[in-house]
């Protein structure tokens, strides 16, 4: 498994990390073994989200505190290839293949809403899990103190 979206796991919400842990294992383990996920992002810092916010070409439309990453409810993809045959995985792919399709349709019956399904601006990477709750809602927990503090990040109460 990637070290590297295990790291990423850790750091997501509380509320989420064991699920997203053993979801992530068993999606891997259904993909061919030259096929690995790796998420490309899971908790992002408002700082992270802002500057990915002003980035040309956009990449987002969500600013700081507007993304579900800022309260580690959710995950970006991306496809690790081992084209070698020598256990590397160096090739990093978004391309919308059959693999890539295989992890959308597994996280959406895991309950995941996917951005492919977004109405104005589709987000093919992007997974969230926001508990009915909109952005402005779970920035209104932060701004009350309606959270706990775990490694230095804010997690509002669920």
């Amino acid at each position: 498994m990637d070290k590297i979206t295990l790291e990423r796991i850790k750091l997501a919400h509380p509320k989420v990390r064991e699920e997203l842990l053993e979801q992530y294992t068993e999606i891997n383990n259904r993909l061919p073994m030259n096929v690995r996920l790796r998420f490309a992002y899971v908790f992002r810092t408002p700082y992270e989200q802002h500057k990915l916010f002003i980035q040309r070409p956009r990449v987002t439309k969500a600013d700081s505190w507007q993304s579900i990453h800022n309260y580690g409810l959710a995950f970006d993809i991306v496809m690790l290839y081992d084209k070698n045959g020598d256990g590397t995985f160096e090739l990093a792919s978004w391309e919308l293949n059959k693999y890539w399709m295989q992890v959308v349709e597994y996280f959406k019956l895991k309950g995941w809403e996917w951005g492919g399904d977004f109405k104005s601006f589709k987000d093919y990477p992007h997974f969230q899990k926001s508990f009915g709750l909109s952005w402005q809602q779970m920035k209104a927990k932060i701004d009350s103190g309606d959270f706990t503090i775990e490694n230095g990040i804010k997690y509002i109460n669920l």
